[in-house]
């Protein structure tokens, strides 16, 4: 049997198969991961193949690293690859670049059915130039384009280093890897009838093409890492959860329907339909991210947010304090977990601060006020055992009480004593539970003398 009888013979027909082919030339940005969550989706939902193919041909923008960075990335979001150049396959290899004979093989092939020409050292497509080209897209529809030079040009399909432009290498592949369903940006529509010419060509039959618009920063800009967009690492780095990322991606540009708008990975793959993509750009969006991290932080148990947050509050404190005691403090309020080291750095020592900020109109207090409370609190302070948050939010309870006051007036002067903040992520009792009673008693005398000047 021929080379190419052979090639045919391996491919592997009647499932559906997907790929997701990013180039190794940097950070996963927010559009590729989509593009690769789209994909994965496709497969899982009509029980195929996921197919992580690595496209290095275009050898001057390769990123020492960047496969690695594919690798975490996918594998972070939980989008595991069936086939692919660490697992095998049915097709390998999954690299482009170590499938150069093949290329320059199909290439020459290609020139012998009549779809491309030698040109110098390189081999180029060859466009008819009367009539028209139609593809049809299951998100844009048929699309009709005229064979004129200026709808497609000629362009190379093998170049002189004997490796395939993107163009070639992406149809050759996808046929040899028994492809059924492409996923790919709206900047690839031009080429689309380039892909249909040379299908046509060989006598092959297309994938279904899946062409999703733009993620962009605003109506008139794209996401670009060179503006200061964050890819996902940035993202991750940011503190933001990738199980948020994974869903607030999964709806740029996509609907399942309805009002709800949280899915683990396991529920888009049961409800993802191609039909709900939209045409329109969609926009990135960073306050909503911020909205779907907040509620990703709130359903995980204590155990599990202190885990993640261990890394933002040692960058902040140290060891100073018990990480279990710190996460539990900010819990409930935080919404990026980059956020915690400047809402805590006041545990390791009180910012400087001025008395006007003990002023507080709905705790109906001032400094003179302030002063008195933490006067009459001190030796309350001093004298309780066991030191304890219950045991602390009692004391003051009984304090206000004792007073004739709202617990405002006792607690907000304490915490501003202990803190040295207008906001902070817990109330006295919390905060002197953590910095402990010696702590505590030290910076509630440092708050009296501050106040007696």
């Amino acid at each position: 049997m021929s080379f190419f009888t052979d090639n045919e013979a391996a491919i592997p027909r009647g499932t559906v198969r997907t790929r997701f082919a990013p180039s190794p030339t940097g950070y996963m940005h927010v559009g590729g991961l989509r593009t690769a969550l789209y994909t994965y989706l496709i497969a899982k939902k009509l029980g195929g193949t996921f197919i992580l193919r690595i496209e290095d041909t275009d050898q001057n923008r390769l990123v020492e690293g960047a496969t690695e960075i594919i690798y975490r990335t996918l594998r972070d979001c939980g989008l595991t690859w069936d086939e692919g150049p660490d697992v095998g396959g049915l097709t390998p290899p999954y690299v482009q670049s170590e499938r150069r004979d093949i290329y320059r093989r199909y290439a020459e092939k290609l020139v012998e059915l009549g779809g491309a020409y030698v040109d110098g050292d390189v081999i180029r497509q060859k466009i008819p130039r009367d009539g028209e080209t139609t593809f049809s897209d299951v998100i844009f529809g048929d699309i009709t384009v005229p064979n004129t030079s200026a709808s497609m040009d000629e362009g190379v399909l093998l170049k002189s280093d004997g490796l395939p432009t993107y163009n070639f290498a992406n149809v050759v592949d996808d046929h040899l890897m028994g492809i059924t369903h492409v996923v790919h940006g709206s900047e690839y529509l031009s080429s689309m009838p380039k892909y249909v010419l040379l299908y046509r060509a060989f006598g092959w039959e297309m994938p279904e093409y899946v062409t999703v618009s733009p993620v962009m920063r605003d109506a008139q800009h794209k996401l670009s890492k060179r503006n200061g967009d964050p890819t996902y690492e940035d993202l991750l780095t940011q503190g933001y959860l990738h199980s948020a990322i994974l869903n607030y991606v999964a709806l740029l540009g996509w609907s399942p329907g309805g009002e709800r708008e949280f899915f683990t990975l396991a529920e888009l793959e049961a409800v993802f339909d191609t039909h709900g993509i939209s045409k329109s750009p969609a926009i990135f969006d960073i306050a909503k991210l911020r909205y779907f991290n907040a509620e990703y932080i709130r359903a995980l148990e204590p155990a599990q947010f202190a885990a993640l947050a261990e890394p933002f509050i040692k960058s902040a404190i140290g060891d100073s304090f018990a990480v279990a005691d710190v996460a539990a403090l900010v819990h409930s309020r935080c919404e990026v977990l980059g956020e915690i080291p400047e809402t805590i750095g006041f545990l390791n020592a009180v910012p400087p601060y001025d008395t006007e900020l003990y002023t507080h109109k709905k705790s109906k207090t001032d400094a003179a006020i302030s002063l008195d409370v933490l006067h009459r609190a001190l030796p309350v302070l001093e004298s309780l055992e066991p030191w304890t948050r219950d045991a602390l939010y009692d004391a003051q309870v009984a304090l206000a009480e004792s007073l004739g006051a709202k617990n405002a007036l006792v607690m907000y002067p304490l915490r501003i004593a202990v803190s040295g903040l207008a906001v902070t992520p817990g109330g006295a009792a919390e905060i002197a539970a953590i910095l402990g009673k010696t702590e505590t008693l030290e910076r509630v005398r440092g708050a009296i003398a501050k106040l007696e000047v």
